[in-house]
């Protein structure tokens, strides 16, 4: 295995689990309205890549980022700062990470392709989580995420943030 793959699988792993605590943070906020079935789904989601990509940590022996602590934290605080904010504004936020990690995992894909079969696992892994991280992001459109207030620049700021995060998590 690669040290790229080692990196992908490790960021891959640290996203999703950054993933699953931003849902933990607005659900803490908002889990009892209208939006906590919506909510749970999207989290519940999350928790099955987290899984599949801890699973593929311990086979491949990849070693987490030494960054969970902060994103432990960082995750939730995004989630429910952006749910005091309000549904809009939490379904803003996960347009913009959903869209951040689509792009993410479609460079992974375009990278693993070039590997030929000995990656097939890992990029099937990928392409599911992606559809899925996708049919969060059609999900956040649909309830009116882009009327948030400040929708563009909270969007900036959380993909710009998906971004550093992702780049620290690949390597540290």
């Amino acid at each position: 295995m690669s040290e790229q793959v080692a990196r992908m699988i490790r960021v891959d792993h640290a996203g999703e689990y950054g993933a699953v605590r931003i849902y933990a943070g607005q659900r803490a906020v908002l889990g009892r309205g209208p939006k906590a079935a919506l909510l749970q789904h999207m989290q519940e989601q999350e928790e099955q890549h987290l899984a599949a990509f801890s699973d593929v940590m311990v086979e491949r022996r990849v070693r987490p980022t030494a960054l969970l602590p902060l994103w432990h934290l960082a995750g939730f605080a995004l989630g429910a700062a952006t749910a005091a904010l309000g549904e809009r504004a939490a379904m803003a936020c996960t347009v913009a990470v959903e869209e951040a990690i689509d792009a993410h995992y479609a460079g992974q894909e375009a990278e693993l392709a070039s590997a030929g079969d000995d990656e097939e696992a890992l990029s099937a892994l990928i392409a599911k989580a992606r559809a899925e991280e996708l049919e969060h992001r059609d999900i956040g459109l649909a309830n009116e995420a882009e009327r948030a207030p400040a929708y563009r620049l909270l969007s900036a700021l959380i993909k710009g943030g998906c971004r550093v995060a992702i780049a620290l998590s690949e390597r540290i």
